[in-house]
């Protein structure tokens, strides 16, 4: 039965109150849409809807407010880019700005080739094979 309930229980949101929860299901589904795409500035790995810090609380209460007096979605993730920066979105555009960010991973594996390669040049050449009377030298060296 336990497993039932555990298996059937709707996902946990980080909303601590009641108060929080808007009146109009319809809104506050979309107040919560918008929460998803924004990173939490403390917690920085989750979403405002997911976290339980202090500013992610004051967060959902911004959007939940602005949502209340009929924003768009873009206009609440505007003013919200505006007051934080691309950084509060969980999924940053692609701008200019951001192509050193999008661009990371490619610049790493680039990087760690071209080690690879500096490595592998950089070795030294191999012996020189023994000439006839170095090997003589050591076939009596090696005489018991």
């Amino acid at each position: 039965m336990l497993a039932l309930l555990c298996a059937l229980a709707l996902p946990a949101h980080a909303i601590s109150s009641p108060d929080e929860v808007m009146a109009s299901p319809a809104q506050e589904a979309r107040a919560e849409a918008i929460g998803r795409q924004l990173r939490c500035l403390v917690c920085q790995n989750e979403s405002i809807e997911e976290s339980d810090a202090d500013l992610a609380r004051d967060l959902r209460h911004d959007i939940r407010v602005r949502v209340a007096q009929g924003e768009t979605n873009q206009q609440i993730i505007a003013w919200m880019v505006a007051r934080y920066g691309d950084f509060v979105r969980l999924r940053p555009p692609f701008e200019p700005i951001t192509l050193l960010l999008w661009a990371s991973p490619l610049l790493a594996v680039g990087a760690g080739a071209a080690a690879v390669v500096l490595a592998r040049r950089r070795r030294p050449a191999p012996p020189a094979p023994l000439s006839g009377d170095e090997r003589a030298r050591l076939a009596r060296l090696l005489e018991p």
